[in-house]
């Protein structure tokens, strides 16, 4: 059977830095109370001429230089993201023409914060079946676009960035299982409804979301290992969507694990949505914390809701 393996990692951050100080001249909020309850000290933001193609496409160049690919190896882009740069066309085929890649398939998929999960998933199965054999996965997005900053229970969250990685075929099994599902009964707990004036923003139940999270990822948990027959103690590293750090400590408890195995990049990027996981994943790799042939727990939990995990031997 044919498998595949990441073979590289990439990530970007626009420049702007919005801090919990900054916020605290915008609504009526402090860094403290920020701190306390999410973990988040700052976040990115994405310039006005920055489109989500355009941090998509910086993460993509980093993939593919980490990967040691040409460019004409790809055979696949998969864009994960819930803020295009506009309608249509899609951003897959943004990054596709500024990357300079030949005449492959690309498309994106709208799983909001488990988009990048859901893009493993499907790129995997391509791989599998034998229709791709190196695909391009990444997960941007620009919620600064979808944020309203008069809005003290949300605001404090989001922020921009993209991950990207090169998952190509391997006789070697990296990508162990993928495990995604999703219960549109929960829509308006955390969306985007349509409004007249154009202003569409982000509306959330936090703590009933807060709370939906912790139990569901608790389950993907138990399914992961048991669909594997694998312990607690087999994983290495739990490379979570960074939604809120307690919600990571809470999945952290479940397995067992130390905090020190958990990547955290939340309190410098906040919640990117389906960026937060490649760019935890980037960050870990390069820094030199995470290293070939360990087993990561990649799970998130998101708009819709969505709801999935990657396990994957690195």
């Amino acid at each position: 059977m044919t498998h595949s393996r990441i073979a590289g990692t990439g990530s970007y951050l626009p420049t702007k830095i919005l801090s919990n100080k900054d916020l605290e001249t915008m609504v009526d909020t402090t860094d403290e109370w920020i701190f306390t309850r999410t973990g988040i000290r700052e976040r990115h933001i994405a310039a006005p001429d920055e489109l989500t193609s355009d941090l998509a496409t910086a993460a993509a160049k980093n993939a593919i230089e980490s990967a040691g690919i040409n460019v004409d190896e790809i055979d696949l882009i998969i864009v994960a993201t819930t803020t295009p740069d506009k309608i249509f066309p899609s951003v897959a085929t943004m990054v596709q023409k500024k990357i300079g890649a030949s005449n492959c398939p690309a498309f994106d998929i709208q799983a909001v914060c488990s988009g990048f999960v859901y893009g493993i998933s499907i790129a995997s199965n391509f791989i599998k079946a034998g229709a791709s054999k190196c695909v391009l996965v990444i997960g941007a997005d620009t919620f600064s676009r979808i944020t309203d900053y008069t809005d003290r229970s949300n605001c404090i969250l989001w922020g921009d960035g993209a991950g990207a990685i090169i998952l190509q075929a391997s006789q070697e099994q990296g990508v162990i299982s993928t495990h995604i599902h999703a219960d549109g009964n929960f829509e308006t707990m955390l969306h985007v409804p349509r409004k007249d004036n154009g202003t569409d923003t982000v509306m959330m139940e936090g703590s009933a979301v807060f709370r939906m999270a912790v139990n569901t990822l608790d389950q993907i948990v138990d399914e992961t290992l048991a669909a594997n027959n694998m312990q607690k103690s087999d994983i290495d590293w739990l490379v979570p969507h960074q939604a809120n750090v307690r919600i990571l400590q809470a999945t952290a408890k479940k397995l067992d694990m130390s905090m020190d195995k958990v990547v955290v990049t939340v309190d410098k990027h906040g919640n990117t949505s389906a960026a937060s996981i490649p760019l935890a994943l980037d960050t870990a790799v390069r820094d030199g914390r995470i290293k070939r042939g360990e087993v990561l727990l990649m799970e998130a939990f998101g708009g819709g809701f969505t709801w999935g995990s990657a396990l994957v031997r690195y």
